[in-house]
């Protein structure tokens, strides 16, 4: 299994050391003969943002912007992970406080999520540190 994470895009904007990136993320799929008969392949443009110290890169280029599966990994443990443990240790504790009421214990338990969800908001500018591309010509 590679350590890297390759996508390719192309510079959209570029100000200083700060270059935006557009990429197509498409569904493993997208490449079968069958796409057009199926509901299952999909793709998505995303914007990403890349800060490089001495970028020299234009506007319409084609690059590969690198990152690494680890940091992929975190992602998905920082979005899903955690917020499921939130979830079922709230269930949980809702449905023995409340001697197995489950409509009320399910909303308990939604609403647990959401101070994690503000707390990931409020660390956006240290997670984007956390999280950094790199690009290849």
């Amino acid at each position: 299994m590679a350590d890297i994470i390759k996508h390719q895009g192309i510079v959209e904007k570029i100000d200083g050391s700060h270059v935006t990136v557009r990429i197509v993320q498409t569904s493993a799929c997208s490449s079968c003969s069958a796409k057009g008969l199926c509901n299952a392949s999909e793709s998505k443009e995303k914007q990403i943002d890349v800060y490089e110290i001495g970028a020299s890169y234009q506007i319409g280029e084609k690059v590969v912007l690198c990152g690494s599966t680890s940091m992929g990994m975190k992602a998905v443990f920082l979005s899903f992970g955690i917020p499921l443990l939130i979830l079922l240790f709230a269930l949980f504790l809702a449905m023995r406080i409340t001697d197995g009421d489950a409509l009320f214990s399910a909303l308990v338990s939604l609403i647990a999520i959401v101070p994690y969800y503000i707390v990931i908001y409020l660390c956006k500018e240290k997670l984007n540190k956390t999280f950094t591309f790199t690009i290849e010509k």
